[in-house]
């Protein structure tokens, strides 16, 4: 098979010559101290080997199994979950998926839906109209069980659920994806007698797409999940810390990424895509790294663009607004299909001149000229090829990140594998809410109203 490629050329132009390898020593000390597990945070790191340990496994056979009946007795199956416990998921079934196949009448494929990612009244209530009167399923995903969001849209979906389809059978097609032995999604699973999984204690939700979190509604939405799982595999043979840093992917992408960040005053990286499919690729993406690098007052800003689409958008500030960016392409060289543009006799829109041209030619120029200008107009541009959109790819990219972000959060001298600031906010919540034992924030805060 063949492997997605990296092109850093036109990233280290922007840069005095030798500095991304200046970084190799720091790059090597940090897969070290990853493969050593003597880093900060090394009991997160279960994700690091994650994809050979279960390449052939029991639990991949466990997982198609589960899958099959809830593809057998639902028409849609609501994955309830937020930030890692859903974005992974969301971006490979996204990608995969035809553009329009929740429209679609597709008898042999459940309708994916997402819920307990926000908390919109009108987003719940129109989710529980449409699903009044279809056979629904839910996957619960929740380490805790009392994540406020997912609580919420759980307990909501849940009795729906028991209503519609009696208790009996709700419990066929519930299932939780939680901690092995405590939390109140544990308790409630083992109550009620929902079949369950096990987030690892040691994969954190932005690198638990390669665990029941992602692989369950991946392989509900009917993708084949071994070879997403070999690709992540494959991948990390080719970004081990046998393979030397000059032709090491992910080192590479880690040390000029800290490069353009540390010595040319690259604040801020675009993930930029030429597919709609890879939408949430970039959503996925922005989690990782910014839950990841973003503390300590540090940290390179994740942002995404969708391209051709917000050249009409962003495409003026990223061409001469503040030079503070750069770019990381993400370019698929072979679509799946094939559309040829027609001849038209009056030629009003004076497009004649591409007749019989691919539209992926089109867009592969749109890429290309895009990227010339940008360049040219100061904003260093990463490129990563994927020979084709399908699961083994995109399981080698998804490997990629991670290991890359595991990497680059090293060399920038902070923890990769916490998220202490993401409790601020829930504080004042549930101190606003009145939720007790929150008495004295409460109190706090209202003096500040």
């Amino acid at each position: 098979m063949e492997s997605i490629q990296l092109d850093i050329t036109k990233a280290v132009q922007f840069l005095t010559p030798g500095t991304v390898e200046a970084f190799a020593p720091q790059v090597a000390a940090a897969q070290k101290a990853l493969e050593d597990a003597t880093c900060e945070g090394n009991d997160f790191l279960g994700w690091l080997h994650l994809p050979s340990q279960i390449v052939e496994s029991a639990l991949i056979e466990e997982i198609k199994t589960v899958a099959n009946t809830l593809r057998e007795k639902c028409e849609v199956v609501v994955v309830a979950g937020i930030g890692g416990s859903y974005l992974g998921a969301r971006a490979i079934i996204e990608a995969l998926s035809n553009s329009f196949s929740q429209l679609i009448n597709d008898k042999q494929n459940p309708v994916i839906l997402f819920a307990g990612n926000n908390i919109s009244e009108d987003y719940l209530y129109e989710l529980t109209e449409y699903l009044k009167d279809k056979k629904f399923g839910v996957i619960n995903i929740s380490k805790s069980g009392t994540t406020t969001e997912t609580a919420l849209a759980f307990r909501l979906l849940k009795k729906q659920c028991e209503l519609q389809r009696g208790k009996d059978e709700a419990k066929e097609v519930i299932v939780a994806i939680t901690d092995a032995v405590k939390g109140a999604a544990r308790k409630a699973a083992t109550q009620e007698g929902y079949k369950t999984f096990v987030i690892p204690d040691n994969v954190g939700g932005r690198f638990s797409v390669l665990t029941p979190v992602g692989l369950l509604p991946i392989a509900v939405a009917g993708f084949d999940i071994e070879a997403l799982v070999k690709g992540a595999a494959d991948m990390e043979k080719q970004t081990s810390i046998e393979v030397p840093f000059a032709q090491n992917i992910a080192a590479r992408y880690a040390a000029v990424r800290q490069s353009l960040y540390q010595h040319a005053g690259k604040k801020i990286e675009i993930m930029v895509n030429y597919q709609p499919k890879l939408h949430f690729m970039a959503e996925w993406w922005k989690q990782l790294y910014g839950e990841s690098e973003g503390k300590d007052l540090k940290g390179i800003f994740p942002a995404a663009c969708d391209f051709t689409t917000d050249l009409h958008s962003m495409g003026q500030w990223i061409q001469e607004g503040e030079r503070s960016i750069f770019e990381t392409v993400i370019s698929v060289e072979q679509p799946n299909h094939q559309l040829l543009f027609p001849h038209d006799e009056e030629n009003l829109d004076g497009l004649n001149f591409l007749e019989g041209k691919r539209v992926d030619e089109v867009n592969k120029m749109a890429e290309l000229g895009t990227r010339l200008a940008h360049v040219d107009g100061g904003v260093p541009n990463i490129r990563l090829t994927l020979p084709t959109l399908n699961a083994y790819y995109l399981g080698q990219l998804i490997y990629f990140f991670e290991i890359g972000c595991g990497i680059s959060g090293l060399v920038q001298a902070v923890n990769p594998f916490n998220q202490p600031g993401v409790e601020a906010y829930k504080k004042n919540m549930f101190a606003l809410l009145n939720k007790p034992g929150y008495e004295a924030e409460s109190a706090a805060i209202r003096e500040h109203l």
